[in-house]
């Protein structure tokens, strides 16, 4: 019985998939993040750009 417990690999199995998800999670939060930035930066430029036409 002890030796079948051993060579049981499914919990390794569903710790891999775990990490797989993890680092997945991770860099789409990071994508998203940088994504974010640059928008608003953008919607920054677009505003002064606008206000600065606007000024007569």
């Amino acid at each position: 019985m002890i030796k079948s417990l051993i060579r049981d690999e499914s919990g390794a199995t569903a710790i891999e998939y775990a990490l797989i998800a993890g680092l997945v999670s991770i860099a789409i939060i990071a994508a998203l993040t940088l994504l974010g930035t640059n928008l608003s930066n953008l919607f920054t430029t677009v505003a002064t750009t606008v206000e600065a036409a606007s000024t007569p």
